[in-house]
């Protein structure tokens, strides 16, 4: 018997909201950086980039985008855990493609649910990591997401 099930995913309005405040931060900060939102599946739904930001940038804020909503979980927190784990896990999360284990990325989260994934590139990873988050305080204070 085949079955069905409907899954939460984010909007292109949302995800445009997203990318246009963390851009807007980083220019604030005076920060070149890429901007990159994915849905609940990890495709790219959203990408904004500074004129003068570092071509590596693109790719790696997709990256992020990417594993935080794979994981459900903010890219950061990934040094620590590694820090701990076994040279097995250390290897084989840090040979997959697209993964990525420092700042600036963060899943978006709505009811408890990774519905799409938040990277920032090219700054330091503190930067990344506060336009990123401005981003989502920004527009979960509309009551769209949470982090």
């Amino acid at each position: 018997m085949l079955e069905a099930k409907q899954v939460l995913t984010l909007s292109a309005e949302t995800a445009n909201a997203l990318v246009t405040a963390a851009l807007a931060r980083a220019q604030q900060d005076g920060l070149n950086v890429c901007v990159a939102v994915v849905d609940h599946a990890g495709h790219l739904l959203a990408f904004l980039r500074s004129a003068q930001a570092p071509l590596h940038s693109t790719d790696i804020a997709i990256d992020k985008a990417y594993t935080a909503v794979s994981f459900s979980r903010a890219t950061h927190l990934w040094e620590p855990r590694l820090a701990e784990a076994g040279q097995m896990l250390k290897m084989g999360l840090a040979n997959r493609p697209r993964f990525v284990g420092f700042g600036g990325g963060y899943p978006i989260m709505i009811s408890g649910m990774a519905v799409g994934g938040i990277g920032v590139s090219g700054g330091t990873e503190t930067q990344d990591m506060v336009c990123a988050t401005f981003a989502l305080d920004l527009v979960s204070a509309g009551g769209k997401v949470t982090r």
